[in-house]
């Protein structure tokens, strides 16, 4: 099997610093070499471009790809005002509908260098067409219940499907038991017993952290509403919850509402999802506090119910833009390595490194003499050429 070796402006590993006109050898679906100037000779010149790795999207749902525009968040409302718009969506739906809206959403994944991505799937429904996609999937069946019987049935109802479509090497399943107001404190009990990653929304809206210090606020008619209202199932504080889930493998989803000195252990991650964060006009997010401490902190998009589009590259330019003193490194290492980290495929991808999965991404470059400030430019062109698993898509 031969070889190929491809060079350009800038190559920025991740897992190493930058390497102006370095290279990137690749043999079949592995990149076998990256070496600096002069090491090699390139068979491909990508000319002014800065290569980095496949983007990894740790959250998002593609179910709601087709919410586009109908559900937009409104600053200061209630939160349980927006859920009641995409509720009102997905009930609309049909399953022919939802089926369009997952290939929406995977569409626009991969035209955005995305490799890797998390999503939550309501009834397990995206898995399908993960499978069959050019890039890797965990798919978090999405667990609903705020009795322990109505958890007992959800539950029994994902491991019944997931039995049906075994994981793959790039495709895997796991669970999201969804948040603490559509959960029972039980249900995370029961949740734990399975094997893999959890993904949990926890402290994603002030009206929920009302609700879970005092039970009461926003979050209280729209349950009763429902007929969900269960108090006494409610998690108590979200500090004492991550304690009590330190041992399981663990993507805590938003965290807008949780101090930063809130505890997360080495196997808890928390996935931020910047323009998510901005459309609902939320305060500064405590992210930075997280990363000093040492947290595994990665990049979602959540979904095109609060988001104009599944970029996670433009994710990071809208962190880049309000939170300007975070080097583009660190930002770059929360939308690759980070994220590979949260979603258990570290050891195969998030980085450009020997041994790895070919699997990289190439953008044009200006001329400042940055590739971190061409990477990061609100104004730089958005095509993308991605390369994964040895094969441009």
């Amino acid at each position: 099997m031969e070889s190929r070796t491809f060079t350009a402006r800038w190559i920025l590993p991740v897992a190493g610093p930058p390497l102006e006109r370095g290279t990137i050898t690749v043999r079949g679906d592995k990149i076998e070499s990256v070496d600096p100037a002069g090491v090699r000779s390139a068979d491909e010149d990508f000319g002014e471009t800065i290569v980095i790795p496949g983007l990894v999207n740790a959250h998002t749902h593609f179910d709601l790809s087709g919410a586009a525009g109908r559900t937009i968040p409104v600053p200061g409302e209630p939160f349980p005002a927006w859920l009641t718009r995409v509720i009102a969506f997905r009930r609309s739906r049909t399953p022919e509908q939802v089926d369009a809206d997952i290939r929406l959403g995977i569409a626009e994944s991969l035209k955005a260098g995305v490799t890797l991505v998390g999503d939550i799937a309501a009834g397990g429904l995206s898995r399908s067409q993960l499978s069959m996609a050019p890039l890797r999937a965990v798919v978090f069946w999405e667990l609903i219940g705020t009795t322990p019987e109505r958890f007992q049935t959800s539950l029994h109802t994902a491991m019944l499907g997931m039995a049906t479509q075994p994981n793959t090497p790039a495709c895997r399943w796991s669970r999201s038991p969804h948040a603490p107001y559509t959960v029972h404190r039980r249900g995370y009990e029961l949740a734990a017993q399975l094997p893999g990653i959890q993904a949990v929304h926890l402290g994603e809206s002030a009206e929920e952290m009302e609700l879970l210090r005092s039970r009461s606020g926003p979050f209280v008619p729209f349950l009763q509403a429902l007929g969900v209202w269960e108090p006494d199932g409610l998690i108590r504080a979200p500090a004492e919850f991550l304690r009590t889930h330190a041992e399981l493998r663990s993507l805590f989803v938003h965290g807008n509402f949780l101090p930063g000195d809130t505890p997360l252990s080495a196997n808890q991650s928390l996935v931020i999802c910047p323009r998510t964060h901005a459309a609902f006009g939320h305060p500064p997010h405590p992210f930075r506090e997280f990363l000093a401490r040492g947290v595994d902190v990665c990049i979602g998009t959540d979904s095109s119910a609060s988001n104009p589009d599944l970029d996670v590259l433009a994710e990071l330019r809208e962190l880049h833009r309000r939170y300007p003193d975070v080097p583009g490194e660190t930002l770059l290492k929360m939308a690759t390595s980070n994220g590979a980290k949260a979603l258990g495929f570290d050891a195969v991808c998030g980085t450009v490194e020997a041994g790895k999965s070919a699997d990289f991404v190439v953008l044009p470059c200006g001329s400042t003499g940055d590739p971190y400030s061409e990477l990061l430019n609100d104004s730089a062109p958005a095509q993308r050429r991605t390369m994964f698993r040895g094969e441009w898509r």
